[in-house]
C-alpha cells in the first residue's frame, strides 16, 4: 500500500486492534519514511518495503531497521538476505508468497510468517493463484503462520480465510478509502464508486512512469481510459515521452481517467469513507459471529 498506508493509517489500525503497516512503495526514500514514522507516533507498527528498491537505496533498509518496527515486510524479489539483519535487530520478518515454491524458499530462509497473496489483491503481485487455493497450498507446504491477502473486504471473506486456516488477514483495499489513508480525494471517490469487476491487472502505469517493476509483478488497479488506450502497447508506451508526460500530469491533477488507483477485487464492498476503527470493528465482529455460527 505504498502511497496509501502512511503513519497515520498505521497508527489507526494499531489503535483499532490490528498491526498497522507503513507501506513504502517503489518511489520510497529514507526521507519519506522518516515523515511517516513521525506521523505514526508511539504506536506499534510494521514497515513494508520493495525488494528492488532497497537494493537501489540501501539507506532505506537501514532507516527501516533503525526505526525498530514490530514487523518488517520485504517483497517483490528473491533476495532474502535482509531477514538476518531484521532478526539481529529483534524484528519479525515477513514476505509475500504466490505459490508453494516461494513459500518453501521463504520458510527455509527463516521468515517468521508468510503472506499468501492471491491474484485478487490490489497493487503489485504475481497473479498465479486465487487467495483460497493459494492459502490451501501454502498451509500444506509450511508450518509457519500464514496470513491471507487478496479480496478480503467483508466479514464473510475474513471469516472464510480464518476458517480455512489462516492465522490472520493482510488487508489493503478495504482500508484505502478510510480518511486516515493517504489516498487522494479523487481516488477515494473512484474506489467507493467502483464495482468488483472494475479492476484489471496491467503494467501500463509502471511502464508509463518508467518504474523498474519486474514484469512478473503487474499491478491490479481500477480500469480507466489511459489503461485501455495502452493495453497491449507497452513497448510503444515505453518510448513515448508525450504519453509519459500525460500520465505524470494526470497523476498530479488526480485525474482518474488517467491516474492509476490500486484496488483489489474486494473494492466493490466499499460504500463510503469510514474511520479505520469502524471498518475493523465491523469486519472482526461480523467474522466472529459467522465463525461461531459455523461451529
Amino acid at each position: 500500500m505504498g502511497g496509501v498506508a502512511g503513519g497515520r493509517l498505521a497508527a489507526a489500525v494499531t489503535a483499532a486492534g490490528g498491526l498497522g503497516m507503513i507501506g513504502m512503495g517503489s518511489t520510497a526514500t529514507a526521507a519519506a519514511l522518516a515523515t511517516e514514522l513521525a506521523l505514526a507516533g508511539p504506536a506499534k507498527f510494521g514497515i513494508g518495503l520493495v525488494d528492488w528498491v532497497i537494493r537501489e537505496q540501501p539507506d532505506l533498509l537501514d532507516a527501516a531497521l533503525a526505526a525498530r518496527p514490530v514487523l518488517l515486510s520485504v517483497s517483490f524479489g528473491d533476495d532474502l538476505s535482509w531477514v538476518e539483519r531484521a532478526h539481529a535487530a529483534g524484528i519479525l520478518a515477513v514476505t509475500q508468497v504466490y505459490d508453494v515454491e516461494t513459500a518453501r524458499r521463504a520458510a527455509d530462509a527463516g521468515l517468521d510468517l508468510l503472506v499468501a497473496r492471491g491474484a485478487e489483491g490490489g497493487g503489485h503481485g504475481e497473479t498465479r493463484l486465487a487467495t483460497l487455493p493459494l492459502l490451501d497450498a501454502v498451509l500444506d507446504a509450511v508450518t509457519l503462520p500464514v496470513l491471507a491477502a487478496g479480496g478480503i473486504a467483508s466479514a464473510r471473506s475474513l471469516a472464510a480465510v480464518l476458517a480455512a486456516g489462516a492465522a490472520g488477514a493482510w488487508l489493503g483495499t478495504c482500508l484505502s478509502a478510510c480518511p486516515e489513508a493517504l489516498t487522494g480525494d479523487g481516488a477515494r471517490r473512484a474506489l467507493i464508486a467502483a464495482a468488483g469487476t472494475d479492476t484489471i491487472t496491467t503494467r501500463v502505469f509502471d511502464v508509463g512512469q518508467r518504474l523498474d517493476w519486474p514484469a512478473r509483478f503487474p499491478s491490479r488497479v481500477l480500469r480507466n481510459e489511459f489503461a485501455d488506450r495502452w493495453a497491449g502497447r507497452e513497448d510503444a508506451l515505453a518510448g513515448d515521452r508525450d504519453a509519459g508526460a500525460e500520465l505524470a500530469a494526470g497523476i498530479a491533477a488526480e485525474d482518474q481517467r488517467i491516474a492509476p488507483v490500486d484496488a483489489g477485487q474486494g473494492v466493490g464492498m466499499l460504500r463510503d469513507s469510514r474511520p479505520v476503527a469502524v471498518v475493523l470493528d465491523e469486519l472482526c465482529a461480523g467474522a466472529q459471529q459467522l465463525l461461531a455460527r459455523w461451529g
